[in-house]
C-alpha cells in the first residue's frame, strides 16, 4: 500500500540529498519519494522527503523561502567557496573588526544579482557546471536575481564568522560567503551550513536518520509525518462530502463552503486524508486540479 505524506529528515553531513532519498526508500518501503530542495552534501538540516502522491505537491515549492545558520571562515577563498572545495591561495592574515563585517553584511540583504558558484548544478550549454570545474574547463555562469531577507553576522572569533539568514530560493549561501571575502579583500569561504527551515517546515519538526530507522522498525511510520492540514499553511483547508468526493475522483468540478478570497484550496475527506488542491472557477465552485487519491 503506498505511503502518502511528507517527513522531515535532518540531513547528515557527508550525506548528498539523494542519498538520503535513497535511504529512505529503504527504510519506508516507498519507491516514490522525493524532497523539496537540494542540501549540498556538507550541510545539515531541514530536508522535507514527499512520500507517494504527495510528491505531485512539489510544484507549489518551487520558490520556497528558506533560513539557515552557519559560518565562514576569513582568509581563504575554495574553488568550490565551502569547506569541501581547494584553497585557490595561501591563508591570508585575518585583521578585520567585527564593525566592518557588519557594515558589509547590510549590503547583501535585499533583491541582488549573484553569481552561482563554478562547483553547482546550473548549465552551461545543457552540461552542470560542477562537471566543467571538474575538469578543470573555464566556467561562466551568469548572475542572476536572487533576494536576501535576512544575513545577520552573530559574531567573530579569530578567522571564524557566524550567521544566520533567510533567502529566497536559488541563492547560494556559499556565494554569499564568497563575495564577503571578495569586499573584505582577505577571501572567504563556508565553513558551516546547517538549513534550519524550508517553507514550514523547520528544524524542530526534523527527525534524524537514526530515529527514522528504529520508528520503521517497530512499525510506528505515521508518527514521523506532518500532519497534512499543516502543509501548505498558506492554502486554506475544507472538508468535502462524500458525494463530492466521488466527483472529485472523477475530475469534475464541485461547489465547497469555502469563503475566502483564496484561488486554492486543500480538499480533505475527514480530518486527515487530503483528497486533492483544487482551484476555484468562481464563487464557492472549485475544480480539481491535483488530485492525491
Amino acid at each position: 500500500m503506498p505511503l502518502n505524506g511528507v517527513m522531515v529528515v535532518d540531513k547528515p553531513a557527508g550525506w548528498t540529498s539523494h542519498d538520503v532519498v535513497a535511504k529512505a526508500r529503504r527504510l519506508l518501503g516507498e519507491r516514490s519519494i522525493g524532497h523539496l530542495g537540494t542540501l549540498d552534501p556538507m550541510a545539515t538540516g531541514v530536508l522535507p522527503l514527499v512520500l507517494g502522491r504527495m510528491t505531485r505537491l512539489c510544484q507549489f515549492y518551487s520558490a520556497s523561502e528558506k533560513a539557515y545558520q552557519g559560518t565562514i571562515r576569513l582568509g581563504v577563498a575554495t574553488d568550490t567557496y565551502d569547506a569541501d572545495g581547494e584553497p585557490e591561495g595561501p591563508a591570508r592574515i585575518v585583521n578585520v573588526l567585527l564593525e566592518e563585517i557588519l557594515a558589509l553584511s547590510a549590503g547583501f540583504v535585499g533583491l541582488i544579482q549573484q553569481t552561482p558558484p563554478p562547483f553547482s548544478a546550473k548549465k552551461i550549454k545543457g552540461v552542470p557546471a560542477y562537471k566543467l570545474a571538474r575538469k578543470k574547463q573555464e566556467v561562466e555562469l551568469r548572475p542572476v536575481e536572487v533576494e536576501v531577507k535576512e544575513f545577520t553576522v552573530d559574531g567573530l572569533e579569530g578567522d571564524l564568522v557566524t550567521f544566520h539568514c533567510r533567502v529566497s530560493s536559488g541563492t547560494y549561501v556559499r556565494s554569499l560567503a564568497h563575495e564577503l571575502g571578495q569586499k573584505l579583500g582577505i577571501g572567504a569561504h563556508l565553513a558551516s551550513l546547517r538549513r534550519t527551515a524550508v517553507a514550514e517546515f523547520t528544524i524542530d519538526q526534523s527527525h534524524p536518520l537514526e530515529e527514522i530507522a528504529e520508528v520503521c522498525a517497530r512499525g510506528g511510520i505515521d508518527e514521523l509525518l506532518f500532519h497534512p492540514r499543516l502543509v501548505l499553511p498558506e492554502i486554506p483547508c475544507v472538508t468535502a462530502t462524500d458525494e463530492d468526493i466521488a466527483k472529485i475522483r472523477h475530475g469534475r468540478t464541485v461547489n465547497l463552503p469555502e469563503m475566502s478570497r483564496s484561488k486554492w484550496v486543500k480538499v480533505f475527506a475527514g480530518q486527515t486524508e487530503l483528497v486533492c488542491l483544487a482551484s476555484r472557477v468562481a464563487g464557492t465552485l472549485f475544480h480539481p486540479k491535483v488530485v492525491l487519491i
